[in-house]
């Protein structure tokens, strides 16, 4: 029964996605007043957290009748409903499921050879402790923290577009702040941005580029912002099959920004960001996950064709931004994606293993990442341009879960933890796990506020550290 549920509920989900995706796209997701206006430019009105949350399940029911319409024979549609409402109901009163990554099964899951720089990589034999949560230096080290990327990065930009990718509604933010409000992270609590901008002494939190309320202050634009949007990609048609922000539109609104930053404190100032400031980029995951496998919207690509496609769209984008003045390049690597709660159940098979396919392409991406990178530093004397390995790291702690104070590693906190991310993890349907501290993942693909914070600690000490000296 569990294999039927696990089948049906995998089957269904993908056809809601695609489908919640398709009625998106059916109404403009630019201003219809001109065609011209980007994306971000189209801002959504503010409602009230209940009407926004109502907002999104609209459009995840308007997913289900077109995949329901779409999927063929009525019988069909009946089981599939009548045994999700059966998971549904095993999983709503729960407390938090016993850890099963330590009998999880790795196969898919292959561990690179640790490059011969000196950094620490996965696969460790002791016990990894969180640092304690000391109050972070006041000191600034670095003018700005300047953020490009997805869902991991993002910290509220796509809820002022119109897309049904959004987070801005509980249980996200489940232990952000004193009042635990959701904010747009797709996180239960803070994301990596904010613990780097900590570090670098520069704010506890980093703000959206298009954050509405509070307006964005003087502070807060020269100190640095974010202008991640989740579901996005260095695939262009992932930005566009998602309704979302390109990576080419971030740089727009870069170009924005640099103008906002010289009318506020001058060219000088402007100029101590571009040469002193850390600029982040984080993205690869939504390409290989969802348009590459979940949508096949580029099915005529073998495995290393769309690797090689995703690393010359990065390449260009890395480029765009050191020519745009950037000095402090920092880029995160592609993580093995195929083992992911979401993605071990859309391709993992029954026993939910690592999907050998996703991590392989995630593998030859951050190989000609490290190519592309030399290369830029040739291009651009004086820059400094990083690539940060996460891959090995965070493979191991989805492996050894238990050796960094997780018992879960293959299901998310939220709902079932199989599938729901985004508006499938919601506070009508999907309940949480009882003690969010033993998860690896908040939902079904992003990390929880504690795995984040344990990552953050090794980017800063193994790379961030030595852009910045």
């Amino acid at each position: 029964m569990d294999g039927l549920l696990l089948v049906a509920q995998a089957a269904f989900t993908r056809h809601v996605i695609l489908a919640g995706l398709h009625c998106m796209r059916r109404k403009p997701c630019i201003n219809p007043t001109t065609s011209n206006t980007p994306l971000y430019s189209t801002i959504s009105h503010s409602t009230p957290l209940h009407s926004t949350q109502l907002a999104a399940l609209h459009s995840t029911q308007c997913g289900v009748q077109v995949a329901t319409t779409t999927m063929q024979g009525r019988s069909f549609i009946f089981v599939l409903v009548v045994l999700l409402a059966v998971a549904t109901t095993g999983v709503s009163g729960r407390t938090t499921y016993t850890g099963s990554s330590s009998t999880a099964s790795a196969s898919g899951a292959r561990v690179t050879t640790p490059p011969a720089t000196g950094k620490k990589q996965g696969h460790h034999d002791h016990v990894v402790k969180p640092k304690p949560q000391t109050k972070e230096p006041n000191t600034k080290q670095v003018p700005a923290l300047v953020v490009f990327g997805d869902s991991i990065v993002d910290p509220g930009n796509n809820n002022a577009i119109h897309t049904i990718i959004k987070a801005n509604f509980p249980p996200y933010g489940h232990d952000f702040g004193a009042d635990h409000r959701p904010t747009g992270r797709f996180c239960n609590g803070r994301i990596p941005t904010d613990f780097i901008a900590s570090k670098l002494g520069l704010k506890q939190l980093l703000p959206a580029y298009l954050q509405q309320s509070p307006n964005l202050t003087a502070h807060d634009l020269l100190t640095g912002v974010s202008f991640a949007s989740g579901g996005t990609g260095y695939d262009p048609l992932t930005a566009q099959l998602a309704s979302v922000i390109s990576m080419t539109d971030q740089l727009r609104m870069f170009d924005e920004y640099k103008a906002k930053v010289r009318a506020l404190a001058g060219d000088a100032a402007l100029s101590e960001i571009l040469s002193k400031g850390v600029f982040a980029v984080c993205a690869g995951s939504d390409d290989v996950a969802n348009t590459y496998f979940t949508m096949r919207a580029r099915s005529s690509y073998s495995h290393a064709d769309y690797a090689s496609l995703i690393v010359s769209h990065a390449g260009a984008f890395l480029d765009g931004l050191l020519s745009a003045g950037a000095k402090r390049v920092a880029i995160i690597s592609m993580p093995p994606i195929g083992c992911v709660p979401s993605q071990r159940t859309l391709s993992g098979g029954m026993a939910r293993d690592c999907s050998s396919g996703h991590n392989e392409i995630a593998e030859m991406i951050n190989a000609g990442m490290g190519t592309t990178v030399e290369s830029l530093k040739a291009k651009h004397p004086g820059a400094r341009v990083v690539l940060m390995d996460i891959y090995g790291y965070l493979l191991d702690m989805m492996m050894r879960p238990e050796g960094y104070g997780f018992k879960e590693s293959t299901l998310g906190c939220c709902g079932t933890g199989m599938m729901e991310v985004s508006v499938l993890c919601n506070g009508v349907t999907s309940a949480v796990c009882g003690d969010v501290t033993d998860y690896l993942f908040w939902d079904s693909y992003h990390p929880t506020e504690k795995a984040y914070r344990i990552l953050v600690d090794f980017v800063y000490d193994n790379y961030l550290k030595e852009l910045i000296d």
